[in-house]
């Protein structure tokens, strides 16, 4: 069985000279956006484990979303967990680390390991602020990440896709790690136009539908939506809000089991259509089928203590014919 992306060569064209580098993940999601490319398909990693991502970096996905929120995972477990992504999928996939909050030192990690960021519940301009700060470097792009100076070896891996560039592979990494901020609270909905106004550099918004719902006091409904008259208000506020902004890439889940596709896929240019634990989760109907199939054995069992060659004895052992055990 093979796999083969709806971009020709996959993400590997947008891939930097050195594999422990981020890939050119925002010109990615610019060309995605603006009809260049397909829309990027990606693949969550809810449980984060190491041969997970090895398992599945081959398979061909664009982008492969790294939860480093939600897990157990530590900074090893997921710098390990980025470098299995790009070098397992010959650089055709971009890893993209959801890091647990708006932590400085976490966000430096994840792109010191080569990965491009998801950064969950942003809810204002300061926090936009804050963020998109620790992911660059140097005042001209408002940063305040801290150069690694081990992580890349001088003259080997540290060379940008612009070697042209006169501040190097500092400048090179800014242009190409993506920011993806996550909108999960109605604040943070109606602080969107704000946020994409006065905070330059954000490549991609998402809404966590779960935790807006969550967060709006309404049922989970698995993150599904719903039809309350509040909930519907604050999808459409965000879909004005983003159709203001088409510089900024849409992203959301998309799969192909829910009832609502092909809605779900209008606009996105990248979509989460697959995921590890609902792979996992289908296991569960191989269970099912397997009860409702198996019934207790009748091996040999002619009527009530009487075996196919022979009878049961008094002390229960199975005799023969002539009497004998």
């Amino acid at each position: 069985m093979s796999s083969q992306s709806t971009n020709p060569l996959g993400m590997a064209a947008y891939r930097s000279p050195s594999l422990f580098q981020p890939h050119r993940a925002r010109e990615a999601l610019r060309d995605a956006s603006s009809g260049k490319i397909a829309p990027l398909i990606g693949l969550y990693l809810g449980l984060s484990t190491v041969p997970t991502a090895r398992f599945v970096a081959p398979m061909g996905y664009d982008m492969i979303w790294v939860d480093w929120e939600h897990s157990s995972c530590g900074v090893e477990t997921m710098t390990t967990m980025v470098h299995e992504i790009m070098f397992m999928s010959e650089g055709k996939t971009i890893p993209f680390v959801r890091v647990p909050g708006h932590d400085h030192a976490a966000i430096g990690y994840a792109l010191d390991a080569g990965a491009s960021l998801v950064i969950p519940q942003i809810e204002t301009v300061a926090q936009a602020q804050h963020v998109l700060s620790a992911s660059k470097f140097g005042t001209h792009s408002r940063g305040t990440r801290s150069a690694p100076p081990f992580r890349l070896i001088p003259g080997l891996t540290d060379i940008g896709h612009d070697a042209t560039h006169p501040l190097g592979i500092h400048a090179n990494n800014n242009a190409a790690a993506a920011v993806m901020i996550q909108i999960e609270t109605l604040e943070g909905v109606r602080n969107l136009d704000s946020i994409l106004t006065e905070v330059q550099g954000i490549d991609a918004v998402w809404l966590g539908t779960l935790d807006l719902r969550v967060s709006m006091n309404l049922p989970a409904n698995g993150g599904m939506g719903g039809a309350e008259q509040e909930w519907l208000d604050a999808v459409k506020l965000y879909d004005d809000t983003m159709d203001r902004h088409p510089e900024v890439a849409k992203a959301g889940f998309a799969m192909a089991a829910m009832p609502n596709f092909e809605e779900m896929l209008k606009g996105k240019a990248l979509v989460m259509m697959a995921a590890d634990v609902m792979a996992l989760m289908g296991l569960m109907s191989s269970l099912q089928s397997g009860r409702e199939v198996l019934k207790p054995l009748k091996k040999g069992v002619k009527g009530d203590g009487e075996k196919e060659n022979g009878a049961v004895s008094g002390n229960g052992l199975v005799v023969n014919g002539n009497g004998k055990a």
